[in-house]
C-alpha cells in the first residue's frame, strides 16, 4: 500500500485488480537458470560471493546497451541519484530545478545534499518537465536540471541541454542536466538516442515495479563523464570519498538476463497500453495518454486525465467507483511533491505551480500490466468506461441540482 494514502481509492476491500503491479518486468526460466549457476557457483570458500566479474559484465552490457560511455552498478536508484548530486557539491543557494509532478525521492535527494529545490511546471500533454517554463526559472545560481522521464513518456533531453548551456553558472559554467530513467529503461528520446546516452548522468531504478528489476532493488546510472565515473565508484574509487552501494552477484547476473529480455517486455507493454487506449478513445470524459511509437512512450503508468469541472473531487470519485464498484484499483501517480511531503513543502514555502496543481488533480492510473490476462484486461476497460458513466451522471445530476438552488 503507498504511503500516501490521497493516492489511493477510499476502500481497497473490494479489488479484484490491485493498485498498481507488485513486479514490472517478469522473470523467465532464464532467470532462474540464471540464480541457479550463480548459487552453485559461490559455494565454495574459494569463490563465495564477490559479484565484480558479474557486476561488471552487467556495468559493460547496460553501457553498450544505452550508448553511454560508463555504465554503474548501485544497489538502488535512489543511492544513485543521492551520489550523483553528491558529487555537484553543492552550496548554499545553489538551485536545481525539477518538474513539480514527480515522484518524492528525486526531490528530496536534492534537499538532502543541500540544493534549493526550485519547482517547474510540466508539460500538458506529456506532464513531463516543460522546457519554456524551465527558462523561466533557470538562473545565475542554477547548478543543474533534473528532468524525469515521468510514467515512460521520454523527454527531449538534447533541448534541456542546449537551454543550460545558454545559461552558465558564474563559476561552474553551463548547469548539468540530470536524468531520472527510473521509469523509462530502454526507451528512446525525440532525437532518437537510448535513454542514458544523454545529459551529464541518467539514474536508472530497477525496483521491484520498473521496467526491468533485480530482486526488488538495485539502479545504475550512465555518463559519458570520466570524473563523474571515478566519483561514483564504491568507496570513492582510489582517491576521494565513496561509500558501499555494491549490487550483489546475483542481481547483476539476472540484471544480465533481464537486459537481454528489455526490448521484448517493453514491446509487450507498449502493445497493451495501446490497445487500452484504442479501446477507451472514444470516452469523452477522458484524456488518454498520447500514443507514441518507436520507445518515446514506455507506459509503465497508463495515464487518464479526467474534465477539469471534475479535479479533485470527481477525480477521486471515479477511483472510489471502480474499487468499490467494479473491483479495480488504480492509483494517482504522482501527486505534486510539495502537497504530498512534508519536508519538501516547506523547503519550497512561497513556490506554487498551479498548472501541476491542476493536471495532477485531474489524474489516476489504474492498473495496467503486459501480463494481465485478456479477461483482466477486459475488466479494466469494462470498469474504466463504466465507472466514468456514473459518475458523469452523478456530477451532471450535482450541477443541476446546484442551478435549481
Amino acid at each position: 500500500m503507498p504511503t500516501n494514502r490521497s493516492t489511493v481509492p477510499r476502500t481497497t476491500a473490494a479489488l479484484s485488480i490491485p493498485l498498481e503491479p507488485a513486479q514490472g518486468g517478469w522473470y523467465t526460466g532464464a532467470e532462474h537458470d540464471a540464480i541457479r549457476m550463480v548459487v552453485s557457483g559461490s559455494e565454495s570458500w574459494r569463490t563465495g560471493w564477490r559479484g565484480a566479474e558479474y557486476v561488471t559484465s552487467f556495468e559493460d552490457a547496460f553501457a553498450q546497451y544505452t550508448g553511454a560511455s560508463h555504465a554503474l552498478a548501485f544497489n538502488s536508484g535512489g543511492t544513485a541519484m543521492e551520489m550523483v548530486l553528491r558529487a555537484l557539491e553543492l552550496q548554499p543557494g545553489d538551485e536545481v530545478i525539477s518538474c513539480a509532478i514527480n515522484f518524492v525521492g528525486p526531490h528530496i535527494a536534492v534537499i538532502g545534499q543541500g540544493g534549493r529545490l526550485v519547482l517547474a511546471e510540466p508539460d500538458p500533454i506529456t506532464l513531463n518537465l516543460d522546457l519554456a517554463d524551465t527558462e523561466q526559472r533557470i538562473g545565475p545560481q542554477t547548478r543543474a536540471i533534473l528532468v524525469t522521464h515521468w510514467n515512460g513518456a521520454s523527454a527531449d533531453i538534447g533541448r534541456f541541454v542546449e537551454l543550460a548551456a545558454r545559461h552558465p553558472h558564474p563559476v561552474h559554467g553551463p548547469p548539468v542536466v540530470i536524468v531520472d530513467a527510473a521509469r523509462a529503461c530502454g526507451g528512446r528520446t525525440p532525437s532518437g538516442a537510448r535513454v542514458g546516452s544523454e545529459g551529464w548522468a541518467t539514474v536508472f531504478s530497477f525496483e521491484s515495479k520498473k521496467l526491468m528489476t533485480t530482486f526488488g532493488q538495485g539502479g545504475m546510472v550512465t555518463t559519458d563523464d570520466h570524473v563523474l565515473t571515478e566519483r561514483l565508484r564504491t568507496y570513492g574509487g582510489r582517491a576521494g570519498w565513496g561509500t558501499n552501494q555494491l549490487l550483489t552477484k546475483a542481481q547483476a547476473a539476472v540484471g544480465l538476463i533481464q537486459l537481454a529480455r528489455l526490448n521484448e517486455m517493453n514491446a509487450a507493454r507498449i502493445t497493451r497500453a495501446h490497445e487500452r487506449t484504442a479501446a477507451l478513445g472514444d470516452i469523452p470524459e477522458l484524456t488518454l495518454p498520447p500514443t507514441l511509437d518507436e520507445g518515446l512512450h514506455l507506459y509503465y503508468r497508463h495515464n487518464l486525465l479526467v474534465p477539469e469541472a471534475w479535479a479533485g473531487r470527481g477525480r477521486d470519485e471515479l477511483m472510489d467507483v471502480l474499487a468499490d464498484r467494479y473491483g479495480v484499483g488504480s492509483i494517482v501517480s504522482d501527486p505534486v511533491t510539495y502537497l504530498g511531503h512534508d519536508l519538501i513543502r516547506a523547503h519550497t514555502a512561497g513556490q506554487r505551480c498551479p498548472r501541476a496543481e491542476q493536471l495532477a488533480a485531474r489524474l489516476l492510473c489504474p492498473c495496467l500490466h503486459p501480463q494481465m490476462t485478456e479477461d483482466e484486461e477486459a475488466q479494466v476497460r469494462d470498469a474504466v468506461r463504466r465507472a466514468t458513466a456514473d459518475v458523469a451522471q452523478l456530477q451532471s445530476a450535482t450541477a443541476t441540482a446546484k442551478e435549481n438552488g
